[in-house]
């Protein structure tokens, strides 16, 4: 047997020296991740708790719940979904043509960040209303747009909208026009080369948008509040559900809704970047 030297044994590295070789960077990160996202959702994993399971499971599965989650998933899915294919278009015509006020509606694109939701809420409720700009004009063919669950996918529609457009549009402004000119000299039309050329490159972006579009629309309760009836069973969103039960002081099911809608929420982000992921490596 080969004996253990006294220097060696002095050498032996304490298990805990590896935290002195992490940099402050990671502290700092990790201290405010756990501030301002870890800690809170645990906290409201803790407070969800408190119901039991039994009253964890009534609250979540109940029929008003399952409604307001298929009323706020399926119309934000809808909406991000819309807005991946307008929102490219947009992105398209800033980056690829000039033309008079365009860089007054590329800045208008921003709107949605700047405007408070409830001010939009009000501002949508009055166009799309049945005497509004807008409204009026379906009114006289039965076809109502506010105070519906159609005025909470305009509602979606408008406040996720830059999420795409300012995703896809850095991306587009730095493809290569010669790969284009070289596709259109080989006899490719302008469809074969977009979808072929242009559109593989841009999938990434457009799904991120769509993914950043739908998880602001899944939380939007300031602009949905106001131009839908929030109806049960009709056009009642999960944000409003929660706070609703806030105002009936029922904190647990509040918290027992939000958890509902925050777990829902990541597993179709998970898709959404799976999807990502796919199209990066075979797009």
């Amino acid at each position: 047997m080969t004996a253990i030297s006294p220097r060696s044994a002095t050498t032996r590295h304490n298990p805990l020296d590896w935290l002195k070789q992490i940099h402050l960077t990671w502290w700092i990160t990790i201290s405010y991740l756990s501030i301002m996202l870890f800690l809170p959702g645990a906290a409201l994993l803790a407070k969800a708790s408190t119901a039991g399971w039994d009253g964890f499971w009534k609250v979540a599965t109940s029929p008003i719940a399952i409604s307001a989650y298929q009323v706020t998933f399926v119309t934000a899915l809808g909406a991000a979904l819309l807005n991946g294919f307008f929102g490219t278009l947009i992105a398209w015509v800033l980056i690829r043509y000039d033309f008079p006020l365009k860089r007054i509606i590329d800045a208008a694109v921003d709107l949605p960040f700047a405007l408070p939701t409830s001010v939009a809420g009000l501002t949508l409720a009055t166009v799309y209303s049945e005497n509004g700009w807008i409204g009026s004009l379906f009114a006289p063919f039965g076809i109502k747009l506010a105070f519906t669950r159609t005025g909470v996918a305009i509602a979606m529609v408008f406040i996720s909208l830059p999420f795409v457009v300012r995703t896809v549009q850095p991306v587009l402004g730095e493809m290569e026009r010669d790969v284009e000119e070289a596709a259109w000299s080989l006899g490719a039309s302008k469809f074969q080369t977009f979808w072929r050329v242009v559109l593989p490159p841009l999938m990434p972006p457009v799904l991120t948008g769509v993914a950043l579009g739908f998880a602001r629309a899944v939380g939007e309760f300031g602009s949905t509040v106001i131009i839908a009836s929030n109806t049960p069973f009709v056009d009642l969103i999960a944000p409003v559900l929660v706070f609703q039960r806030l105002e009936q002081y029922d904190y647990a099911g509040a918290t027992v809704i939000g958890l509902m809608l925050l777990i829902l929420s990541l597993v179709i982000l998970v898709c959404i970047n799976l999807l990502q992921a796919w199209g990066r490596r075979y797009g």
